[in-house]
């Protein structure tokens, strides 16, 4: 699972429209102004803030594991986002690149920038060495649905749970 550098692979042109590049430290504040709209999009709850604080050391440091591709608009405007990191898969023994979260602002969708997206996901596969990108989407979200059978990917049902794990010294038990 070693790359030459995938945070400075080229930039992958839309079927129609724009291109995707690796992020960059100065798109912080775009990429967490998508954030709370996918997360309002889904209606989760909304994040604490900081969130360009604690993204950035994650997705900048040297031995990062977590990548973020942008799409943008044939203005140069970002119009979305695919975060990446890479998994380890038990049962199969083996790595793959896991797909958290795909976004783009809704004026976006429809021009081939969601498919330039998924483009350079499986491009990061390839370089990060693995051959499987692997994500999840609320059932609800039948447009997403519909966009990741076109691209032929397959679903299983599955439903995520979410532990809050107190904080603590290593070790110590809770009662």
């Amino acid at each position: 699972m070693e790359a030459e550098n995938p945070r400075e692979h080229p930039p992958v042109p839309a079927r129609r429209a724009g291109s995707v590049r690796p992020a960059r430290p100065e798109d912080l504040p775009r990429l967490v102004e998508l954030v709370h709209e996918h997360v309002a999009y889904e209606k989760a709850e909304p994040r604490p803030a900081g969130l360009a604080d604690r993204l950035g050391p994650h997705l900048f440091a040297e031995d990062a594991r977590l990548w973020v591709l942008l799409a943008e608009a044939p203005d140069g405007t970002v119009a979305g986002y695919a975060a990446c990191s890479a998994e380890f898969a038990f049962w199969d023994a083996r790595h793959y690149l896991h797909m958290d979260c795909l976004y783009l602002a809704e004026e976006a969708r429809g021009h081939g920038l969601g498919a330039a997206l998924m483009e350079g996901v499986a491009g990061l596969a390839r370089e990060l060495g693995v051959d499987q990108v692997q994500w999840q989407t609320p059932d609800w979200n039948e447009g997403a649905v519909r966009f990741y059978d076109r691209l032929g990917a397959t679903g299983a049902p599955k439903r995520r749970y979410t532990l809050a794990v107190p904080a603590g010294r290593p070790g110590e038990a809770r009662h």
